[in-house]
């Protein structure tokens, strides 16, 4: 997990501009940040999009802010929300993989832990003591392969993927389906607003479940 930190607008930005040695900041909270840390940018954007809430007959559980340069890299992962994406500035490129691809996709298990800086540029890495129904969670399950670089020696299944590649840029809408791998980068003080709409539990859940026994 990354290092959260409460900043002023005026001192992130003069961090983006003037970027710290080996820190990357970006604004990624992602708990409807827009609607509950924005306010003064709603005139700016929508709080859903109409035809999206008309589609999916809901409005969205989650309006979030993004704002960061070339350096904040979501790894590749999958979330439990039809997601509509948009760019208001600058460039967002995505790398996405269907559902099906399951089987193609490398899994690790690594420990639950959070990015520390200890002192300016030097980081730790400590670990995060969290507890599920009693359970006491120790490490998480995350896809361990970095799409823009392939290690196929490696990975060799990685080859069977379908790898489609989506640029947006400025005024773009990108309807990314749940449950479809995404891996995303982006250009310098890229700002994008993304709606998270509650996938539905239906049949295709039930599919990508038995997907995901069946790859155990």
């Amino acid at each position: 997990m990354p290092e959260e930190r409460l900043l002023t607008m005026s001192t992130f930005l003069d961090t983006l501009e003037n970027p710290k040695e080996n820190s990357v900041f970006y604004i990624q909270e992602q708990n409807s940040n827009f609607i509950h840390s924005f306010h003064k940018l709603w005139p700016d954007a929508e709080s859903e999009i109409s035809w999206a809430s008309e589609a999916f007959g809901k409005y969205p559980d989650a309006v979030n802010f993004w704002m960061g340069d070339e350096r904040a890299i979501t790894s590749m992962h999958k979330d439990h929300y039809e997601n509509i994406y948009c760019v208001m500035s600058g460039e967002k490129n995505f790398i996405l993989h269907p559902p099906t691809d399951l089987p193609w996709i490398p899994y690790q298990n690594y420990p639950s832990a959070v990015y520390k800086e200890y002192k300016p540029g030097k980081w730790i890495i400590e670990p995060i003591n969290e507890t599920l129904d009693s359970r006491r969670i120790t490490s998480t399950p995350w896809i361990c392969i970095d799409p823009l670089n392939p290690d196929y020696e490696k990975y060799p299944e990685y080859r069977n993927i379908h790898n489609l590649k989506v640029t947006l840029r400025a005024g773009d809408i990108l309807y990314l389906p749940s449950l479809w791998f995404h891996h995303v980068t982006q250009s310098h003080a890229c700002i994008s607003i993304n709606y998270w709409y509650d996938m539905e539990f239906d049949i295709k859940y039930a599919y990508f479940k038995a997907l995901e026994t069946l790859c155990k």
